[in-house]
């Protein structure tokens, strides 16, 4: 196999000139939207890059040029180059081994792409992808911005914080947005070459990270942290030869393991009140409940837990995404042997289902029962998810510092968001369906009674919980103690889920 090429290196003489050029030229999120319209800027989005080669094969703007060059991976004139990246030139653009240079035709060495959230925006360098090179991927290669990173950025809670940990940091994309609220951040790898590249991502941005080769939380050993973020290498892949190894997706472990002791050691690495926020995969074996088992991994942690199941495949389906990654073909037989070998390995434990979800855990700041949520949610989400994962991990805090008393002693608002249906058989005076919708976060809906429907449409503020339970068990006429004890796990839940916020 031919060997990766070596990562950019960040000379500090050229990466301002190769920052103000790029930016000069638009190199951004939404420059690169504008200029190849919505159906090539999707299509890429989908890794199809035919329709951008044609939006940008006779433009000739330094922004189509770069689009080319660094995002297509095609050979592009050394004039053109020359012209897109004026401050730098070409030389600059060599030396910072971005390129190679022959016959007059510039090559990219990497994948350079834009990337943004709400409020910053960023340069990130990669190994190139299979659709931009046209072969498998190496080993050792170093994944850009994929759909995994882009779901832990959207999903990762954002509080201020003095000192942050990106385990397994890849090219550097989680560290970089933590670089928007943390005061110091440590960006760990077991690949020399991806840190290679989250060194060349930080100084192009102009950022500082603490950057330490190693597995897991070796190169953290001893230490704490109020945030932990890891994409970490959790895919599920056969130990066996005929399934390739690549660093960027496989932790060296059996099954789902790497993530287990995720879960199990990251709480080590906690300050008291700190918060971990990850992705995984769990094997869930035959006619068994996936809740059981990242449970067990919770036992004995002494950690809170929210672990929210997005998707759910089978064996197959889950040998198919992966079999084809780096690559491959159907059809061929190496993705044949491939496929055959994840089925084999899933069937010697059983595995009847894998399940993917985000992981959110936290460190109690006091001495206090934890508490632990699981459930599912596929549906459609907020986008960022970020700031409802922080509300109700702070919600489902105080619940557990508060108990029913507090509940009862406090006085609640409902959310903006939140929407009331009701739904009743034509001619009937009353509903036989009443349902309360958020419109953000998960977007969850729950079905209420006319108890609770009458609870939440009281508040405001003005009266604490019990006193509108007392007042509305009197107007139907009902025991105020059943009606508390009816109420009070739907009230918990409500406020757990952000449908009813303090005042």
């Amino acid at each position: 196999m031919t060997p990766s090429p070596a990562p950019p290196v960040p000379l500090p003489d050229l990466v301002p000139s190769l920052r103000a050029d790029l930016a000069a030229a638009g190199f951004t999120v939404d420059g690169i939207a504008a200029a190849l319209g919505p159906v090539a800027n999707d299509a890429l989005g989908r890794e199809q890059l035919l329709p951008a080669d044609l939006a940008t094969r006779d433009a000739g703007t330094p922004l189509a040029t770069l689009v080319r060059l660094f995002t297509l991976g095609r050979p592009v004139p050394a004039e053109a180059v020359s012209a897109a990246l004026p401050t730098l030139g070409l030389e600059g653009l060599e030396r910072l081994g971005l390129v190679t240079v022959g016959e007059g035709r510039v090559r990219a060495t990497c994948d350079l792409h834009p990337h943004a959230d709400e409020s910053h925006s960023w340069w990130v360098a990669s190994d190139l992808s299979e659709m931009a090179t046209g072969a498998a991927l190496a080993p050792d290669h170093v994944l850009g911005i994929g759909g995994a990173s882009t779901t832990l950025a959207a999903w990762t809670p954002r509080p201020q914080v003095d000192r942050a940990l990106d385990m397994g940091t890849g090219c550097g994309v989680q560290a970089l947005h933590l670089s928007g609220h943390a005061g110091s951040t440590v960006a760990t790898d077991l690949s020399r070459r991806a840190l290679d590249f989250a060194a060349f991502n930080a100084a192009v941005n102009g950022l500082e990270l603490d950057l330490r080769c190693g597995s897991l939380f070796e190169p953290v050993a001893g230490q704490r942290f109020q945030l932990i973020v890891s994409n970490p290498p959790f895919v599920i892949t056969p130990r066996v030869s005929d399934v390739p190894l690549f660093e960027y997706r496989d932790g060296g472990l059996a099954g789902d393991a790497l993530v287990e002791a995720v879960v199990r050691t990251i709480g080590e690495h906690l300050e008291p009140g700190g918060i971990g926020q990850f992705l995984g995969n769990w094997e869930v074996a035959e006619g068994a409940d996936w809740r059981d088992r990242v449970r067990g991994w919770l036992e004995g942690t002494g950690l809170d837990a929210w672990v929210i199941q997005r998707d759910v495949q089978d064996p197959a389906q889950y040998a198919e995404l992966w079999a084809r990654d780096g690559g491959n073909v159907p059809g061929t037989p190496e993705y044949e042997a491939m496929y055959a070998a994840w089925l084999a390995d899933f069937a010697t434990r059983g595995v009847g289902s894998v399940g993917f979800g985000v992981v959110t855990v936290q460190r109690p700041a006091t001495a206090r029962d934890t508490w632990v949520e699981l459930v599912e949610e596929s549906g459609p989400v907020s986008s960022p998810m970020g700031p409802a994962i922080l509300a109700g991990v702070r919600a489902r805090t105080w619940l557990a510092e508060h108990g029913d008393a507090g509940v009862l002693a406090a006085a609640w608002r409902c959310a903006e968001d939140v929407t009331e249906e009701r739904h009743s058989r034509p001619g009937a005076e009353d509903p036989s369906v009443i349902v309360i919708r958020q419109g953000s976060g998960l977007r969850r809906a729950v079905r209420v009674d006319t108890v609770m429907a009458a609870f939440v449409s009281v508040c405001d503020g003005d009266l604490t919980a019990g006193q509108a339970l007392e007042a509305i068990a009197a107007l139907l006429e009902q025991d105020p103690a059943e009606v508390r004890a009816a109420a009070l796990p739907v009230v918990r839940e409500l406020v757990a889920d952000g449908f009813l916020l303090p005042v």
